[in-house]
């Protein structure tokens, strides 16, 4: 089923919808990444310039919530085997339509085939668990006229959209440790069956999503939002691609890394170890309480979306 976000156009104050499935195929197209890039910025800086007609207003605040990923070892099951997730926030309000933020997010996500509903996804046996920090910064568009403090606009609907590093650590569970798998090149990387190296724990994501803000007493807002974060690595649980020799891979990488390549109860029976051509994803969701702790407002904002 398709999921949609909307984005806007700053210029021209128009709003399109993309649709995110469509765009989880795209993680290979450099372009898009490209215009993204400068898509976002553009907006940011264009918006800086517009904004200094008008006094701003600076929020700080707090998060808590969950987070969970989308992937080979859990392909379409939303807040299925969620974490807790926490974080920081600061938002640079420059108008009662539009927000600069900046967001520190730390969770965790898991996968674990035993849960699967096929008989193939439980034969393949993996497990997978990675912390994601997360550091972001983007823009804020409220669809109604929004001020903290003002109850003439105490609530708005809002999206966003961000650019973000973002670190990863898949481990394993096994005989009851947990290991690092990105060093072990479980998929023959770094070896003479593959031309790919170890893939990097540092990855640029794309936080895109929607949530709603109120005020909910002098200086202070509460916000419940949903994210879900574009990718551009197929191994944030570590599960991509074929299987790989078992001998060659015990001989070049060590036994710990053939061991943990194949954990198949009952053989591979000629299945591919993930799917290449789908990105993962992984997503936050939570509340955020906010303050401004300047008592300086904002202008109202007087032009008509």
């Amino acid at each position: 089923m398709s999921q949609f976000t909307a984005v806007f156009d700053n210029n021209t104050h128009s709003i399109t919808f993309i649709d995110l499935m469509n765009v989880q195929q795209m993680g290979n197209n450099s372009n898009w990444l490209k215009q993204t890039i400068v898509f976002t910025l553009f907006t940011i800086i264009s918006t800086f310039s517009w904004g200094q007609a008008y006094k701003t207003s600076t929020e700080i605040g707090v998060y808590g919530g969950g987070s969970y990923y989308i992937g080979d070892l859990n392909p379409n099951k939303h807040f299925v085997n969620s974490e807790p997730g926490f974080g920081l926030v600061y938002r640079y309000n420059l108008s009662t339509r539009h927000s600069v933020r900046a967001t520190a997010f730390y969770g965790n996500v898991y996968g674990d085939d035993a849960e699967g509903k096929t008989e193939a996804q439980v034969n393949r046996n993996l497990n997978f668990k990675s912390s994601i920090m997360e550091l972001a910064v983007g823009y804020e568009i409220n669809l109604f006229k929004y001020r903290i403090k003002d109850m003439r606009y105490p609530i708005s609907p809002y999206f966003f959209y961000q650019m973000a590093y973002t670190r990863i650590n898949p481990m394993t569970t096994y005989n009851g440790n947990d290991i690092a798998l990105q060093v072990l090149g479980t998929e023959g990387q770094g070896t003479s069956a593959s031309t790919k190296r170890n893939y990097s724990l540092n990855q640029f994501t794309i936080p895109l999503g929607v949530g709603i803000k109120m005020n909910l007493a002098k200086r202070v807002a509460v916000s419940f939002e949903y994210g879900i974060r574009k990718t551009f690595t197929d191994y944030l649980d570590d599960v991509s691609g074929v299987y790989v020799d078992a001998d060659m891979l015990r001989a070049e990488n060590g036994p710990l890394a053939a061991d943990l390549a194949n954990r198949s109860l009952e053989g591979t029976n000629g299945m591919n170890r993930g799917n290449p051509n789908n990105k993962d994803w992984y997503s936050f969701y939570g509340v955020m309480l906010t303050f401004k702790p300047f008592k300086r407002d904002i202008c109202d904002f007087n032009h008509t979306l």
